[in-house]
């Protein structure tokens, strides 16, 4: 088994995909806490730093699967494009006019969505189903003119 193959099937694990769905949950707690005044105010260096780690994690986690799968193996999956640009957001420094960027860190919440299988499930049928839906919609909207 090459480093790549073996790489690929640690990060395929079931327990690092929980640690990776806990760290998520973790860090969106540390978001939650990073938009109080008071929480800062007494404990803002401990939580930037845990922040930090989790953003440290999340990018491992993304160098390990690029080298695992390859480059374009890798950009091929629509969840791993989500993920990249999700991490890549909250890489951006924060400053002026860039701020607005670096509150979408919150996205990272949504990571959930790529990490847990049966989420992704629904989010990719509730996808399938919306050119039905639409047409529903339009002909419901047909209906109630007439």
């Amino acid at each position: 088994m090459t480093v790549r193959q073996q790489v690929g099937a640690f990060i395929d694990r079931r327990g690092v995909q929980n640690f990776i769905l806990g760290v998520i949950l973790f860090n969106a707690v540390i978001l939650g806490m990073e938009t109080s005044p008071v929480i800062m105010q007494s404990a803002g260096p401990l939580i930037i730093v845990l922040d930090t780690i989790c953003l440290s994690i999340f990018v491992i986690e993304i160098a390990a699967k690029l080298f695992a799968r390859g480059l374009i193996p890798f950009f091929r999956s629509g969840w791993n494009i989500f993920d990249f640009v999700i991490v890549a957001i909250s890489l951006i420094p924060s400053g002026q006019g860039l701020s607005v960027l670096r509150a979408l860190r919150i996205l990272r919440l949504l990571r959930v969505l790529s990490v847990t299988p049966s989420l992704r499930r629904v989010v990719e049928g509730l996808m399938a189903a919306l050119p039905g839906m639409g047409s529903v919609f339009l002909l419901l909207l047909l209906i109630s003119v007439h």
